[in-house]
């Protein structure tokens, strides 16, 4: 019996791996529509109204350039670009196994879907504009979503790096590596506090700016000294990353005011579409449709369990995770390109996330993602933590608690044998 189901069980095991290498490579397809996505939606928020006046015949666009371009545009686009991948989450949702024809809808059936995505691009102009401006609003809790989703990876690709490089008591693991990147990470979150300073605080008027710098330098120096207490087991490595990372966010906060400020400290760069401007909004897309794809990816973030035995004919990541993330980066992309304004965008050639409203989302971004990072640190010293006085925290704090919870057997284990 035995050398009869052998070959069968060979050729399952192929046919296996097979469907799983398309499944992995279709996660990059899915990224060039997205990319694909935001590039049209930057034609038609600066160059629709020139090149695309044929749209001005269909009614809801009308004579102005409001409608179906410029930030009008861009929400139309981002709504298309939300119902394909909101189609794709209903019709994946609860795939689990590599047969069946949802998983194969998923990782094939390309011309079928590039018409699902063609008709979900079309359709949002010719909508009302009322169902658009409703639109925009739902965009902005969308975005800010998203923006806790890739708070959440962030974190857990730090417990990753804590657990690989940084050893745990009683291991014979050196840690010199880890303690090489703490070093590093400390000395650019500092540095980079210094050039902050150097770059957007030009006079001593500017006393948003250097309050922000100097809060931002607290907020690294307090993660620092709470990862030295004797009984906290997430160590430097964890905190020198999430200091750097505020760090980015501070700067990210900065750079997205207005230009037209005293304080803003303008490196030369002239007219709208130099080349200054133009590889900063490459890079600026490129970091959009990254984000999105790593935190899409990242599925385990977002698991409630995280001792699930991964079988030979499970799907390799959670399809419906992957697109429901990307549904909402669409919402993400299209507030950066309108700069969180409905009413009064700044939509300015080759511009992307600029603004008040910008600064003030990445300076509440910065502060939240210092208050979880502490709650994740204070679970090391204290044996419960309460979070009933912000419900936000408290779902927050479930979502990535699996991810540390693999550490807590270690700890266990060395705090019976000390007893």
């Amino acid at each position: 019996m035995i050398k009869i189901r052998a070959p069968e069980l060979y050729r399952d095991s192929g046919a296996y791996e097979a469907r799983k290498r398309q499944s992995l490579r279709a996660r990059y397809i899915y990224g060039l529509i997205f990319f694909a996505t935001n590039l049209l939606a930057w034609f038609i928020r600066d160059y629709g109204a020139k090149l695309l006046g044929g749209l001005h015949h269909i009614p809801v666009c009308g004579a102005g350039d409001s409608k179906c371009f410029r930030s009008g545009g861009v929400l139309r686009v981002s709504l298309g670009c939300f119902i394909f991948f909101w189609v794709m989450f209903a019709t994946t949702f609860g795939t689990r196994k590599l047969q069946g024809v949802r998983n194969s809808w998923h990782s094939g059936c390309w011309t079928l879907k590039f018409l699902v995505y063609a008709v979900s691009i079309v359709t949002p102009f010719i909508i009302p504009n009322i169902f658009i401006q409703l639109y925009g609003e739902i965009a902005r809790m969308g975005a800010g979503i998203f923006l806790i989703l890739q708070l959440i990876s962030m974190l857990h690709l730090i417990s990753w790096c804590n657990k690989r490089w940084m050893p745990y008591a009683g291991s014979n693991q050196c840690g010199l590596f880890g303690l090489f990147l703490s070093t590093v990470s400390f000395i650019a979150s500092f540095a980079g506090i210094l050039v902050l300073y150097i770059l957007y605080v030009p006079n001593s008027s500017c006393m948003f700016n250097i309050f922000t710098i100097i809060w931002t330098a607290v907020l690294v120096k307090i993660m620092m000294a709470v990862s030295l207490h004797s009984k906290v087991n997430e160590g430097l490595l964890s905190s020198g990353i999430m200091g750097s990372y505020i760090v980015f966010l501070c700067w990210s906060a900065l750079h997205s005011e207005p230009r037209t400020g005293k304080c803003y400290t303008e490196m030369k760069i002239g007219k709208d579409g130099n080349w200054a401007t133009i590889i900063s909004f490459i890079i600026a897309i490129c970091s959009i449709v990254s984000a999105t794809f790593s935190t899409g990816i990242n599925n385990r973030s977002f698991q409630f369990r995280s001792d699930k035995i991964q079988l030979e004919e499970d799907a390799p990541y959670s399809y419906e995770i992957f697109h429901i993330v990307f549904a909402v980066g669409a919402m993400y992309f299209a507030m950066l390109f309108i700069s969180w304004e409905l009413n009064h965008p700044i939509t300015r050639k080759w511009s992307i996330d600029v603004g008040w409203a910008s600064t003030w989302v990445k300076i509440m971004n910065e502060w939240l993602a210092f208050c979880i990072y502490e709650d994740m640190v204070r679970v090391s010293i204290i044996a419960a933590v309460k979070l009933t006085f912000c419900p936000l925290r408290t779902a927050v704090w479930r979502l990535i608690s699996p991810a540390l919870a693999r550490k807590q057997p270690a700890n266990d284990e060395e705090s019976a044998s000390t007893t």
